[in-house]
């Protein structure tokens, strides 16, 4: 009996493992230089786009360059898009971190997401902007979180935007670290 009980709950845990969606992008692509592109954007990403430069802009409108901070919006948003096709992402997140932990995928944690994002942005060379590497609930292994933040040049962790793919499947999510109420976000590197 208690093998048949453990044979249907192994059956049950590969059905869900199994059962997530998975995520596409159309459109998205790398030119030759590695830059991420969208063949279309639609209003609704120009919008969105449109409202991360202005936030990045206003973390130090003395400091920030404008162009440099569409430039990082575009990216933030077109990058994991173009990533979660290359990962062959699969939706929920959690999910998708159990196929990535059984070798089943090649990336796609969180601290995957904040290595090539960090990456990305540094292949920019960005002048007004500081780059951060922020991780929530450090050592708890069912909890930590890593991504990437970003500041004006010269200014504290603290007062950055996070910049986060992992949380909606390669769809960013982003805001500032004090208004971000699911993770408590701590300085672990940077900047550069």
């Amino acid at each position: 009996m208690f093998e048949l009980k453990r044979l249907l709950l192994l059956a049950l845990m590969t059905v869900f493992m199994f059962s997530g969606c998975a995520v596409h992008y159309n459109d998205v692509y790398l030119t030759q230089n590695g830059n991420p592109r969208l063949k279309s954007l639609t209003p609704t990403m120009k919008k969105k786009m449109d409202e991360l430069t202005t936030a990045l802009i206003a973390l130090d409108p003395a400091i920030i360059d404008p162009q440099e901070a569409q430039d990082v919006a575009h990216d933030a948003y077109v990058y994991p898009m173009y990533l979660a096709n290359d990962w062959n992402l699969t939706w929920p997140p959690l999910i998708h971190n159990t196929l990535r932990n059984a070798k089943e995928r090649k990336a796609g944690l969180c601290v995957d997401w904040a290595r090539a994002m960090r990456a990305r942005m540094r292949s920019k060379h960005l002048k007004t902007f500081d780059l951060y590497w922020g991780v929530a609930y450090k050592g708890n292994p069912w909890r930590e979180h890593s991504t990437l933040i970003v500041t004006a040049k010269g200014k504290p962790f603290a007062t950055g935007i996070l910049l986060d793919p992992w949380r909606n499947s390669g769809e960013l999510y982003w805001s500032h670290i004090q208004d971000d109420l699911n993770y408590p976000w701590k300085y672990f590197e940077g900047p550069g």
